[in-house]
């Protein structure tokens, strides 16, 4: 348990010491993010990383949308702020509830059209805020 809770310290350290990557670029459907080779549909970012962020491992769909399961894997990255990209037309939700959990997390928390989304988590980027972000790329 010691030796467990000693590497988990051990990687949120390291964590403190990357930084956010920006979205290179998003368009319809695809979006890629600096530092990764892959084009993502829709992705979820944090400081050091990148992934797809597959709908179907936490039931997600439009409508109630975004989880708190669906945030958890980012929130737990140290982040201090967190973006949701809507969708291009916000067709996806957002309960209050994510948005309660990440509060209880004391992250900020920021909802948006998905492009205005990347816009503003390049801003946070550029200004060195240890900032994450799940992002829907089409409707």
């Amino acid at each position: 348990m010691q030796q467990k809770r000693m590497a988990g310290r051990r990687e949120i350290s390291a964590q403190l010491l990357m930084a956010s990557p920006k979205i290179a670029s998003l368009s319809w459907g695809q979006m890629k993010v600096q530092g990764s080779t892959l084009t993502y549909k829709d992705c979820k970012v944090w400081p050091g990383g990148s992934r797809a962020w597959d709908w179907r491992e936490t039931g997600t769909e439009h409508s109630p949308g975004v989880q708190p399961a669906d945030v958890k894997e980012v929130a737990e990255k140290g982040v201090q702020t967190l973006v949701i990209g809507r969708g291009m037309s916000e067709a996806l939700k957002v309960p209050p509830s994510t948005v309660e959990y990440l509060e209880k997390q004391g992250i900020d928390v920021r909802v948006l059209q998905t492009e205005q989304a990347v816009k503003e988590y390049n801003a946070l980027v550029a200004q060195g805020v240890r900032v994450g972000g799940v992002f829907h790329s089409t409707c």
